[in-house]
């Protein structure tokens, strides 16, 4: 282990010397702890965060256009054809429009 130095205000020190003593801890363990239970949740997203990002993405839904699958499907298949032919999407439209008619 490592021995580190640091400067904590009164009232973190109070809780410390408190959650060590009610946990019958020292209180390097105690700070060892809390910093792994921290580093896990670090990356994660808060329950605020993940609350708000449902509520944008509630609001955005009913923005999205619908569109019926056969439109959906035929823009798939023009752009399947693009990629056949070189990526120009344009041309491939058209050439499909023309053959179906």
């Amino acid at each position: 282990m490592v021995k580190v130095t640091f400067t904590l205000d009164d009232a973190t020190v109070a809780a410390l010397r408190q959650s060590a003593a009610r946990l019958a801890k020292p209180q390097s363990l105690v700070v060892r702890e809390a910093i792994a239970d921290y580093a896990a949740r670090a990356g994660r997203l808060s329950e605020r965060e993940r609350a708000e990002w449902l509520h944008a993405f509630d609001e955005l839904m009913p923005a999205s256009p619908e569109r019926p699958a056969r439109a959906v499907n035929a823009e798939i298949r023009a752009i399947r054809a693009a990629r056949r032919t070189g990526g120009d999407r344009q041309a491939v439209a058209n050439s499909v429009s023309m053959g179906s008619r």
